[in-house]
Parts: C-alpha cells; structure tokens; sequence
C-alpha cells in the first residue's frame, strides 16, 4: 500500500491523514471487528478520527487501541452529541453537554480533546442558541484551558459555517462535500455551486481547514440507482474531488468493519485515471458551465503546466487569500508559459476557456 498523505493545518502543527476515519456504521461491528478496523486505520496511517457515534458502544474499543497512542491521534469531539440512554442523542442543554463530555474524556482516558466541534449547526435558530445560551462561551473557556485544543463546527449550511468563520475563533469546520450536494442536489445539497465554491476559498482565506462528512453522499452516489448523476461513482473518485477543493485537509468516510476500510484506503494506490472525476461533467447545471474544478483531466500539459492548481491559486488570491499568490511563485511552471495549443480546452469536461484563463492568470501574477 502507497504512503499515507498528510496536510498541515493552517492554524496550528498537527499534520492530518487525508484519510480520516468518521464513525457513522462502525458500531454495526462486534468489539473485536471494531478493534481491528481501528488497528488497519492506524497502521495505514490514518491518525484523524471523528467521535460521533450512533450508540456509545464503540468509544471503548477505540480508548484500548489509542491506548499509549494519544499524541499521536487527532480526535473530533462533539459539543451537543450525547448518549445518556446509551445511543445517539441530540442536545443543546449546557449541563448535558458539559457532563457527556466528560464521560466522553473519562472513557477515552484522555483530559483533552484536540478538537472541540459545536455539533450539527444548520439552523439560524440553532446558532443564537448555541452564541446565547451559554455553549459557545463553554467551549471557548475550555480553550483557554487547553482541554479543547482547536474549535471547530459541524453543519451543512454555507450560511451557518459563514457566521462561524465571522468569530475568527475556529481553525477547522466539518462540512458535507461531494460532487452531488455541491450542485444543489440531494439532502444536504445546501447552496449553489458557486456559493459553495466561493465558500471553500474563504476557509482557505481564513486558515481554516475542513474535514470532510459524506463523501458518498450516504452510499448514493456509489450506486447508479440512487445517484442523482444517474452513473455510479467510485469511493476513489468521490475522495479526490473532495480532496481537490480548497481548505480540505481529511475526508472521513464512515466504514462498517475492516472490509470497508480495505475499500477506501484503495485511493493511496490508485493512479490518476482512477482518480478522474472529470465524468461528473456531463451532468453538472448550466450555472457552473465554464468553471474550473481543478480536476486536471486536461493534463498533460505539452508545456508542462498544473493547469488545475495555476486555476486554484488564482481563484484563492481573488478572494483574498494573501498566501495564494506566494504558492504560484513557487510554481515551476506558471500560466505565461502556456502556448495556447488548445489541448487543454479540448479536454475540460466543464467547457473551461483556459487559454484566455491562462493569458487572465498571467496577467494577474505578472508571470
């Protein structure tokens, strides 16, 4: 198996897995097929784990196998997840969370999370109560204390995660990303996708990473039944793309047992064409015609040029990113050695004008 990638957050020196671990149908599992799932993760090398499960039952099999490992694992905890009658429960009462918690830490055998996520926010009713009702406040005096080392939300609202990156206080936000709910459809397909675009650039902006929830898009994107594109894409394909948006650092697929995570951690060994997302093309509205999704489908480049990443610094350093011009200068080839062949044109399943695109960057960096 290929080496494990890892990406740095933004705000801080913990490198991250861009194969997290979620905990959605671990549970379904015995113990013992817990564990050993748990033990294929970390010897493949993923170090980033999610803690929202549907029953508490899995949160001892993962304390025993992180046992003498705690600096080495990044755990997501969640502020509103609770479990009082041994399953999944829902909550914004301040002492209830406070005391979920600290069992969670108990059992865990750890006085620290690193880091401390507002549970599912995707309501403007929820997020006043959250600010106003004593949570947030919570939250931030365990910060100061070192008990939450980052903080962080969850929710499937562009709006929502907007209003958190206002408070300039969190460094990593879990948001639901695939191809699917990125063009406004299914479920948690909150947003058009050029409001969703533009919101990746701003987290990027902002040093603010993201990890990724349903990557699947709940299994439906896997089966051409269920799948809004009618075709069925691949766990590989729906991890690149997700992985080639701005900010992500890990996506978190939820696995049921070993098998499952077999299957996902089948991308580090897969090579570009089975990477290629580029099929969702065919299916993508009117409203992102002519976008760049950095998918790279028009490599190779005759010259040489990243045309996916050239696009992606550029579209950062438009919203405001001061890092992004930085990152294209360090580019070996940069947009002014474009020759415009038209290769690339011929083969962008988004219709993108990347010659007057190559000719715009170059204008922009002056290079």
């Amino acid at each position: 198996m290929a080496t494990m990638e890892y990406r740095k957050l933004p705000h801080g020196d913990e490198r991250i897995s861009v194969i997290g671990l979620g905990m959605g149908y671990i549970h379904e599992g015995s113990e013992e097929e817990i564990e050993k799932t748990l033990r294929l993760a970390r010897s493949s090398g993923i170090n980033f784990f999610d803690m929202a499960a549907a029953e508490v039952k899995p949160y001892s099999c993962y304390s025993r196998v992180f046992e003498g490992q705690r600096e080495q694992v990044y755990l997501q905890m969640h502020f509103g997840a609770v479990y009082d009658s041994g399953k999944y429960g829902w909550s914004r009462d301040p002492e209830e969370i406070r005391r979920n918690f600290e069992d969670l830490l108990k059992t865990m055998g750890t006085d620290y999370t690193d880091f401390g996520f507002v549970h599912c926010i995707d309501e403007t009713d929820d997020f006043h109560q959250i600010m106003e009702g004593g949570i947030w406040d919570y939250m931030k005096h365990l910060k100061q204390d070192g008990i939450i080392r980052h903080l962080g939300v969850s929710t499937h609202n562009p709006e929502i995660l907007r209003r958190f990156l206002d408070t300039g206080k969190i460094d990593l936000a879990m948001f639901s990303i695939n191809p699917a709910y990125d063009y406004s459809t299914g479920t948690y397909g909150i947003g058009a996708a050029d409001e969703r675009g533009r919101l990746y650039q701003e987290c990027e902006k902002n040093g603010v990473g993201i990890s990724v929830m349903k990557p699947f898009g709940g299994g439906q994107l896997l089966d051409a039944k269920t799948s809004p594109f009618q075709t069925a894409l691949t766990k590989t394909q729906c991890i690149q793309y997700a992985l080639d948006r701005p900010a992500v650092m890990t996506v978190l697929p939820g696995v049921r047992n070993s098998e499952d995570l077999r299957q996902v951690l089948e991308y580090l060994d897969a090579d570009e064409e089975e990477r290629d997302y580029s099929v969702i093309g065919r299916f993508t509205p009117a409203s992102a015609e002519g976008v760049c999704v950095y998918c790279n489908h028009c490599q190779p480049c005759p010259k040489g040029l990243d045309v996916g990443m050239i696009n992606k610094y550029y579209d950062l350093a438009l919203a405001g990113d001061e890092m992004a011009k930085g990152h294209y200068e360090k580019l070996s080839v940069k947009a002014g050695a474009c020759i415009q062949c038209g290769h690339c044109e011929r083969r962008c399943p988004f219709h993108v004008k990347q010659e007057k695109r190559m000719q715009e960057i170059a204008a922009y960096f002056g290079a």
